[in-house]
């Protein structure tokens, strides 16, 4: 079936349903020096087609430039495992997936339910915010593995007093995240426990669970006053 002429009477695609079942399109080379549709485009515009025109106005351009030595110039570092995966157009939600499990990008501990944070009398929460996010320097540490409730409480009380004595700010206590307990973690329970309530809460200014490389939810920051809270100040 051939397409309707146009009001004009102009046919542009009167040929194109023969192209179409011969399923191929001849295409004509560029006219070269020579050739008479060259000479007649010569002749039309004034312009001179030469094959080697373009080749000398290359070289005409670079006229003047030296090549840069190795010492003049930085070579580009190679991409990176995780840049070369980037760049074979994974699918979005997938890479996201593989870069948290393999490179740890995009895990958020305070996201998480195993998050913990607290201030104490009269502390800004921002106060812990920002002892999360490593703001305030760790002076010392203790490792409660291993311990039964009793043991850590006295370690922890130990640790504790030293700290205070040796006017120490900031400190690390690691008590695992309780994996294996049937309930809720014991340790990391009890150390909240002993930070908010009797005598030892009058030293903290603030705790929150440990950036990934100090441990993460299974380890807590806790940041100490140099003199504790007294009653008139928890009037205030």
């Amino acid at each position: 079936m051939k397409p309707p002429k146009s009001e004009l009477g102009f046919q542009p695609f009167e040929n194109l349903d023969k192209l179409l079942r011969k399923k191929s399109v001849a295409v004509e080379p560029p006219p070269g020096k020579g050739h008479p549709a060259a000479k007649s485009l010569q002749a039309e515009t004034g312009l001179v087609i030469d094959e080697e025109s373009e080749e000398q106005v290359f070289r005409e351009a670079m006229e003047g430039v030296r090549a840069l030595g190795k010492d003049k110039y930085i070579e580009p570092a190679p991409p990176s495992p995780r840049e070369r995966e980037d760049r074979n157009g994974r699918d979005d939600g997938l890479e996201l997936l593989t870069n948290l499990v393999k490179y740890g990008e995009g895990f958020v501990i305070s996201d998480t339910p195993e998050y913990i944070e607290g201030t104490g009398y009269r502390v800004r929460p921002e106060i812990a915010r920002r002892l999360h996010r490593g703001e305030f320097s760790i002076q010392a540490h203790i490792d409660l593995h291993g311990m039964n409730v009793e043991e850590a409480e006295s370690a922890f009380e130990a640790f504790l007093k030293d700290s205070l004595d040796r006017g120490r700010k900031g400190v690390l206590v690691i008590h695992g995240r309780g994996l294996s307990s049937p309930a809720e973690p014991v340790l990391k329970t009890k150390v909240v426990e002993w930070l908010t309530t009797g005598p030892r809460r009058k030293w903290v200014v603030a705790y929150s669970s440990a950036r990934s490389c100090d441990g993460g939810t299974g380890a807590t920051y806790v940041m100490l006053r140099h003199r504790p809270v007294t009653k008139r100040q928890k009037k205030r």
